[in-house]
């Protein structure tokens, strides 16, 4: 796997969602890992209002192939209405981390 296919992919929640949410995605193959950082303050427009939440970080270490998939978990198991999938090439790094990441994500791996 090449570098260029690792990602890293932010996702807002609430924090009481956070744990169960980062556990779903992992063992649905679609991470290898899921940080959680709580705590965070999200300032945000929302239908013409400035809005404020205190929210979760999720940081998701994925592959592109996984992106539609997790877009599709997420809206299934997420709570707002448009939530966040961000999702950032990872341009270097260490080579025995990046391939943990590739070859602990199962979605769009071709079958051995």
């Amino acid at each position: 796997m090449e570098e260029r296919d690792c990602l890293v992919a932010l996702v807002t929640t609430p924090g009481a969602d956070a744990e169960s949410m980062a556990e779903r995605i992992v063992e649905s193959g679609l991470a290898a890992c899921a940080n959680i950082i709580p705590g965070v303050q999200s300032i945000y427009r929302w239908q013409g209002t400035v809005e404020r939440a205190k929210e979760a970080m999720l940081i998701l270490k994925t592959v592109g192939s996984a992106l539609e998939p997790l877009n599709d978990l997420l809206r299934e198991i997420h709570p707002y209405e448009v939530f966040e999938l961000v999702a950032l090439p990872i341009s270097g790094g260490n080579p025995a981390y990046l391939n943990w990441i590739a070859s602990s994500v199962s979605a769009g791996r071709q079958p051995d």
